[in-house]
């Protein structure tokens, strides 16, 4: 499609969080996202992206880095230019799912149309327990434990108790244990036996990215998802002995384009797949709702956890996310 004579605008916007989120490394009240459009004929696409502090990125440097690209292109600005002129994160996402959704409104065809195999249906998301001690993710567990999938974050200190705690307070919950690289060699063996032993389905990036060769000479009791290890498709030849399942995040691809590659190229590799996000609103999620139709796990709970979501909004029922409708996305 002909993107030339496009506009480019690019904004903050932010949104409470129900509460405090916290992982290993960070704690955080609010949602700060970065909104892009591009315009053509009367026509703008929409996207949200969320930067990532772990890899130097903020609000005020994507949009730097959007507004730059978009000068710099000019009438060349297609997915294909920016995949070979924008590095991975946060900008890139933006462009390319404004791209995608300004192309749907353009042509009159959904999204799901180019990015789907088969018409799009609701996905079970999992439900995020923030980092806490172990009585207080206890008590949101139960709450949630009607839920078949949580996933509770870890930092290092307490995880022992904290598996054992949330287990017993939601027995019949999937429950995906997610460390942020916050344990180290030495806890890995011990903590991977507890995390077997009260039926842990999945353990997310155990150990920092770069420091995570021991994964390959060791058994996997429960199998091992790589997050801040894996970013693009390139990175996936590496982690075959390493991991399992690889978690696949928009905000780290730099986009759908690069999400579906990298999802298929996870397949032809035999690895699990699981689509992610970083706290954003509905218009974040609903690109990787597309992208999550066949995977093993789904972690779209982004809005879920804010105390207001944008409107228009997807829609969610219990655990279940449905497609975009194309007032909001695609």
């Amino acid at each position: 499609m002909d993107f030339s004579g496009c506009t480019v605008e690019a904004w903050v916007e932010r949104y409470p969080i129900n509460g405090q989120f916290r992982i290993s490394r960070a704690s955080k009240t609010e949602a700060e996202v970065v909104v892009c459009r591009i315009s053509k004929d009367g026509r703008g696409g929409l996207s949200e992206c969320v930067p990532y502090a772990r890899y130097g990125e903020t609000t005020a440097s994507v949009i730097e880095a959007i507004e730059n690209t978009a000068r710099d292109l000019g009438h060349d600005l297609t997915q294909d230019r920016l995949s070979s002129t924008l590095a991975p994160g946060a900008a890139r996402n933006a462009l390319d799912c404004a791209l995608w959704d300004l192309q749907a409104k353009l042509s009159g065809r959904h999204a799901h149309a180019l990015a789907c195999r088969q018409p799009p249906r609701p996905v079970e998301t999992a439900f995020t327990i923030s980092l806490d001690s172990p009585d207080v993710m206890a008590d949101a567990a139960r709450s949630a434990s009607r839920r078949p999938l949580l996933k509770i974050k870890l930092g290092g200190q307490d995880d022992v108790a904290i598996m054992h705690a949330v287990a017993a307070a939601a027995p019949r919950s999937r429950i995906i244990a997610d460390a942020n690289e916050a344990w180290t060699p030495d806890s890995l063996p011990e903590l991977m036996r507890e995390a077997a032993r009260v039926r842990i389905a999945l353990i997310e990036q155990p150990l920092p990215a770069g420091q995570d060769a021991m994964l390959a000479g060791i058994p996997h009791p429960v199998p091992i998802c790589a997050d801040e290890s894996a970013h693009t498709a390139d990175d996936l030849e590496a982690l075959r002995d390493r991991y399992d399942v690889i978690n696949i995040k928009l905000d780290k691809t730099g986009g759908l384009t690069a999400a579906l590659q990298m999802r298929d190229r996870a397949r032809e590799l035999g690895f699990g797949v699981m689509i992610g996000c970083m706290v954003g609103t509905s218009l974040a999620m609903a690109p990787a709702v597309l992208l999550a139709q066949d995977a093993d796990y789904v972690d779209l709970d982004g809005p879920l956890l804010l105390a207001r979501d944008r409107t228009p909004a997807l829609q969610y029922a219990g655990n279940l996310v449905s497609p975009p409708r194309s007032e909001l996305w695609g």
